[in-house]
């Protein structure tokens, strides 16, 4: 596992409601809503050299999961760019820098899931801590999970919830099998994503990826097939099998969290030839230009 402490994140200051506290402080009520029952929507952002990429972009999907879910009061794009700018200024931060935006419908009077028990909210909090991309650039090993991804018939996963007890119990099974992550199917048994990342594939020079059938509308997902349209590159959105997953020429994962990362590994069988494939590497660098040219400042 790549990702660890930082020791520079010692004394950052979290963001709770605009409160900026120290992290040994940083603490929400027992009667909050991510306490009673992981009812809240989160987004990742990443910081580079003092803008974030795709902002916009993660405060669409922040606000289309709060109405999903019903929340009687959601923020604004605007005063939540404001608190993502005051956390940041209040760490002097402004390179390799993660962003856990969260948002719960706030605190409820008594326990209870009723919504209606919400009498003040919603909570906002900004946890912004250095940390580079969490993933071995040197290729990955995954392990198929035995938990299977729900479709929008059971929980859409176009709602980016808290409540990530699927891909919890997917990671506790790829830790068992001593893999880097999960892959998880969906209920029709195609492959709908990792534990944490949306999974593509290439095969004969044309990359595929899963349908959003049981995965979420990723951002990084979208931006590389942006870069496929813009650079020509063939590229296919389909039911894909484990099987073609297993014999695929190139395997990576995307997410805001690890940029992209190549696969070497699915299962006990090498991805290609056990190296980061050709279409992977230059995907990646044309991820990274676009990164610099056109994150947003807040």
């Amino acid at each position: 596992m790549k990702q660890s402490y930082d020791p520079r994140n010692a004394d950052i200051q979290v963001n709770i409601d605009g409160n900026l506290v120290h992290r040994d402080e940083a603490k929400v009520s027992v009667f909050d809503s991510l306490v009673q029952g992981g009812d809240g929507c989160w987004e990742g952002l990443r910081v580079y050299q003092g803008k974030v990429f795709r902002l916009d972009h993660h405060l669409d999907r922040l606000i289309h999961s709060a109405k999903a879910l019903a929340f009687e009061e959601i923020p604004s794009k605007e005063s939540i760019r404001a608190e993502i700018r005051r956390t940041l200024e209040a760490n002097g931060m402004d390179d390799g820098v993660h962003i856990r935006l969260t948002l719960s419908r706030g605190l409820k009077i008594t326990s209870g899931m009723d919504p209606r028990l919400n009498q003040a909210g919603p909570t906002l909090i900004v946890l912004a801590e250095y940390k580079a991309p969490v993933y071995d650039k040197q290729g990955l090993n995954l392990a198929t999970s035995s938990l299977r991804r729900f479709t929008s018939d059971c929980l859409d996963p176009k709602i980016h919830h808290n409540n990530l007890l699927q891909s919890i119990l997917a990671k506790v099974e790829a830790n068992a099998a001593g893999a880097d992550d999960a892959i998880m199917l969906d209920m029709r048994g195609f492959v709908a994503e990792t534990n944490a990342t949306h999974l593509f594939m290439v095969d004969g020079g044309v990359l595929a990826t899963s349908r959003t059938v049981a995965c979420p509308e990723g951002v990084t997902r979208s931006t590389v097939l942006q870069l496929c349209r813009e650079h020509d590159i063939p590229h296919r959105v389909e039911d894909i099998s484990l099987t073609e997953f297993h014999r695929a020429d190139e395997v990576f994962c995307t997410g805001t969290m690890g940029e992209l990362a190549g696969v070497t590994r699915i299962d006990g069988r090498t991805i290609g030839d056990g190296q980061i494939g050709p279409l992977t590497q230059r995907l990646s660098a044309l991820y990274g230009e676009l990164t610099r040219r056109e994150s947003e400042p807040v």
